[in-house]
């Protein structure tokens, strides 16, 4: 037995998906919905209202922000205190070591100066012993050969000349030498003392004062006054001072402890008499 055919009804292409309208309230839901949302828009203006009437008494002056704010800013300022405080450290530092290297290389510079004039002085100090030990080397020598020389006359009973000779040779070697109150030689003499050595070269001996030997020879006038006799000043007998003409208007003497042994000009400082003991 054959099944009876069922007829078959064409579809929509979009039969098969299902639909997106939302299924429809009824009305007792519409209004109690309504009256929720109006009851709900009442209750957002009170709070406003509320809300916009204590704003109106008490305005807001500060947001939530404002103090992590300030708190950056503060920190930022601190550390750029800071860092001003340290760079002027720096720079104080700095300028004191500066100043201490200037200050050490100044007196480097001054300790150098000072090295070098003591050097000098040091260097030409030598030279002035050098010299003068080569000076009294040389009057050394020159009076071993006078005495020599006088001893050898002596022997053969030279003339009063050649004595004269010795004793003018005697002083002028001396020249230069340093007067001191009671010398006797061979490097200071007061007056009395080099005249005494110097006639000694000769072979006389004189008393060893001044004022003994203005009285110890011939006395004679200071128009005859001849070379190796001798000068006084003050009286006979009491003179304070003598000395020996060499000629020519001048004489011989340890003057005094400014000018030492020197040869002078008896017109500056005329002699009161003279005595001839050769």
């Amino acid at each position: 037995m054959r099944e009876p055919l069922v007829p078959v009804v064409p579809m929509s292409h979009t039969a098969h998906i299902r639909s997106h309208r939302k299924p429809r309230r009824n009305a007792s839901s519409t209004l109690a919905m309504r009256a929720g949302v109006a009851g709900g828009v009442l209750s957002t203006l009170a709070v406003a209202g509320a809300a916009g009437s204590a704003s109106a008494a008490e305005p807001v002056t500060q947001t939530l922000e404002l103090p992590t704010l300030t708190a950056d800013l503060a920190t930022q300022v601190a550390q750029s205190a800071d860092a001003t405080q340290q760079a002027a450290a720096n720079y104080e530092l700095q300028a004191e070591r500066d100043a201490a290297a200037a200050k050490a290389a100044k007196q480097a510079k001054a300790d150098l100066a000072d090295a070098e004039k003591k050097a000098e002085a040091k260097k030409k100090a030598e030279a002035e012993r050098k010299a003068a030990a080569a000076k009294a080397a040389s009057r050394s020598t020159e009076r071993t050969t006078l005495a020599t020389t006088a001893s050898a006359s002596a022997d053969v009973s030279a003339p009063a000349s050649g004595s004269v000779a010795t004793v003018i040779a005697f002083l002028k070697a001396q020249v230069g030498d340093a007067y001191v109150m009671g010398g006797t030689g061979p490097n200071s003499w007061d007056c009395s003392g080099l005249v005494q050595a110097a006639f000694r070269q000769a072979g006389v001996d004189l008393p060893r004062v001044s004022e003994a030997q203005s009285t110890a020879g011939t006395p004679v006038s200071l128009s005859n006054i001849q070379v190796g006799d001798i000068l006084y000043w003050g009286a006979a007998g009491s003179a304070y001072h003598v000395g020996v003409y060499i000629g020519d208007g001048q004489y011989l003497d340890a003057a005094n402890p400014s000018k030492g042994v020197v040869i002078q000009d008896l017109s500056g400082y005329p002699a009161t008499g003279a005595v001839r003991v050769l």
